[in-house]
């Protein structure tokens, strides 16, 4: 087996087995592109059964001179990913990752939002046009279900299900969950649904896409990151804001008001509680707060 054939294998064993989304599996298979890519560069002639810890390092010795410490250990973790996978189908014994230490990095907070950055957003929205209309609804969406951007783009009229309060989200993995709906979210849907995609002439394929364009396909990731990124300009917010930074905002604020972790986990569909736990950034005027309200030996 060569490396185009072995890179074909783990894209259909990324995609089948492991049920990764489309955008997962690009980025498994870019980290073994660019060590093979560095193979054929330095004209060395080994496979991917043969290849050792030594070759591994200098590629990524090599590798660390063009790229930060963050985007060094996610090619590492890719390439110790890959023959994990080689080793499972038999066609290795050894990992040459193993012994490959990634890079000490920080965890880096995300940016958040306040409530009232968020309704400013919002309120830079030009709601005399159709597009207005439906982008508040994208961003109502957005904040109060804690969405992904893929899974927003991916939200069909027959995933919402108002009646119990609730819509149905495919995650990563292909992995569902129900995620809780507010009455006001459920108002701005319907209006968009009745208002203005109903006079939207819909392409085949898309006749049960939730969110079009005016072409009557389903909206771009690119077009909702330009909208956002307009509205924070016009809004005069100097953070760096993606669509990203709305869910992260949703969990947030659900902490600060005393929800459950495990709660959050299951809305945002984290596999791990530490993936959560990154919200626990709270200020400490609010950390103090609590422990003054919670803590059994407080004053009476």
């Amino acid at each position: 087996m060569n490396w185009a054939q072995a890179i074909t294998d783990y894209q259909v064993f990324l995609k089948i087995e492991k049920g990764l989304a489309k955008n997962s599996i690009e980025s498994y298979i870019r980290d073994v592109k660019k060590l093979y890519s560095y193979l054929e560069e330095h004209k060395i002639p080994i496979s991917p059964f043969e290849i050792d810890d030594l070759t591994v390092q200098e590629f990524i010795y090599d590798a660390s001179k063009k790229i930060n410490a963050r985007s060094q250990a996610r090619l590492i973790s890719g390439l110790r990913n890959f023959f994990s996978y080689m080793i499972f189908e038999n066609y290795r014994k050894t990992n040459p990752t193993d012994l490959i230490e990634s890079p000490k990095i920080g965890r880096k907070l995300p940016d958040t939002l306040s409530t009232q950055e968020i309704d400013q957003i919002i309120a830079q929205i030009d709601l005399s046009t159709p597009e207005g209309e439906r982008n508040r609804t994208i961003l109502e969406t957005l904040y109060s279900c804690g969405l992904r951007i893929s899974e927003l783009t991916g939200l069909n009229i027959s995933d919402l299900f108002f009646d119990e309060g609730f819509i149905r989200v495919i995650g990563k993995g292909n992995k569902q969950r129900y995620v809780p709906i507010n009455e006001e979210t459920i108002k701005f849907i319907n209006l968009y649904i009745d208002h203005i995609r109903s006079k939207i002439k819909v392409q085949k394929r898309f006749e049960d896409t939730l969110f079009l364009n005016r072409r009557g396909k389903n909206i771009s990731r690119n077009m909702i990151f330009m909208v956002i990124k307009d509205l924070v300009n016009k809004a005069g917010i100097h953070k760096n804001v993606s669509p990203h930074t709305f869910r992260h905002s949703f969990a947030t604020h659900l902490l600060e008001n005393g929800a459950d972790l495990r709660a959050i986990q299951q809305m945002l569909g984290h596999e791990s509680i530490t993936t959560t736990e990154i919200y626990m950034h709270l200020d400490k005027s609010f950390l103090k707060e609590v422990v003054e309200k919670y803590h059994p030996r407080k004053n009476n």
